[in-house]
């Protein structure tokens, strides 16, 4: 008998006897997972990979900014370090002429008590003690100076040292977050790359659909005013800054020209407005005045996510201006695009303290 013909056989004889044999009922196999529910779980994991890519993202644009401080500090205390350096230099040549000048009197001079007593002229002699007693004090401010400026020399370059070793930690912090962002693209890369030109078309479509249910569950919820507000000049000219970038690429932890990451897009927006504003989408959430969602107006920033590791500038008409995500164009998106966690405006004026702005729309109500 042939292999093939033995393999059926056997096949059979399986067959027959689970068919004869009595026993609990077969299990039915479990149905195949709906289309909408694999591109839900699907979506899901992409998503989750862009959060951390966007997380990534902002931890290092946060490093950046943090390492950009210390490089100044460093230039400034360089720098007062050399002007100290350079006063001690003069300070140590004054003691010097100072030193020589008391060796070389050191024989002939005479006490001024004693000038007084022999002088002919007592007033004369005492307004020569009083010379005197001026050099003295002149020489005791030199060697006074000397020993402050040695004093701030050497404070000022334990300060230096103290500020390059602190810059060079976040150096390598920085490179390691900046291996992190890499890896996690590297995932999110794979994961596309394992899908065809169908799944791809099919999972953009379905991403779609959620984020325009979203959109409509927003304006249902009464969260958004019927009408926006009138933009500042200062938000109207940040906001016209955004529209001219669209269409250009998204780079993590690019600031422009050519390319932005999301929070990049915003500060610089806001920078050439006249409005300078941190750099990343947790500082902006955590340091700007906050706002309801009900009292947007084109050029306020909608942060997203509750980590705040997304922004976007408020357009009008329901919509944001951003950098969405690695891969993708700067673009217009409908509000609720990512879960919202509230808005800030850059050009608010409190005049109350922080706690009184009250806090956005909960996530909760969006997506």
């Amino acid at each position: 008998m042939s292999g093939r013909l033995l393999r059926l056989a056997c096949t059979a004889a399986v067959t027959l006897c689970a068919t004869l044999t009595p026993g609990p009922a077969a299990a039915v196999p479990e149905p195949e997972p709906s289309r909408d529910r694999t591109l839900s779980r699907l979506l899901t994991d992409l998503q989750r990979l862009y959060r951390e890519a966007e997380r990534a993202t902002e931890t290092y644009n946060a490093t950046e900014e943090e390492l950009k401080e210390r490089r100044a500090e460093v230039a400034r205390l360089d720098r007062a370090l050399a002007r100290a350096r350079l006063s001690l230099h003069d300070s140590r040549g004054a003691a010097g002429r100072l030193a020589r000048q008391q060796y070389q009197s050191t024989s002939t001079a005479l006490t001024p008590y004693v000038r007084l007593l022999l002088a002919r002229d007592p007033q004369r002699a005492l307004d020569e003690g009083h010379v005197i007693g001026q050099v003295a004090r002149e020489r005791a401010e030199t060697v006074g100076r000397l020993t402050g400026t040695a004093r701030k020399a050497d404070e000022l370059a334990r300060r230096a040292r103290k500020a390059l070793d602190s810059q060079l930690a976040l150096a390598e912090r920085q490179r390691a977050e900046r291996d992190g962002v890499r890896e996690r693209l590297g995932d999110i890369e794979e994961l596309l790359a394992s899908l065809t030109a169908e799944q791809l078309t099919a999972l953009a479509e379905f991403e779609n659909k959620g984020i325009e249910k979203a959109q409509r569950d927003l304006v249902a919820s009464g969260a958004l005013a019927a009408d926006d507000a009138k933009p500042s000049d200062e938000g109207e000219r940040a906001l016209r800054y955004a529209m001219r970038q669209l269409g250009k690429p998204y780079e993590w932890g690019a600031e422009g020209p050519q390319t932005y990451d999301c929070s990049g897009l915003t500060s610089e927006a806001w920078g050439h407005a006249g409005t300078p504003i941190p750099r990343t989408s947790q500082e902006q959430w955590t340091r700007l005045p906050r706002i309801p969602l009900k009292d947007l107006r084109p050029g306020d920033l909608v942060i997203y996510f509750p980590e705040a590791t997304h922004v976007a500038m408020y357009a009008g008409d329901g919509q944001v201006v951003h950098a969405p995500r690695t891969g993708e164009r700067i673009k217009l998106s409908p509000l609720a695009n990512n879960p919202i966690l509230g808005a800030v405006r850059p050009d608010e004026r409190p005049e109350g303290p922080r706690e009184g702005y009250a806090p956005a729309a909960p996530e909760t109500s969006i997506r």
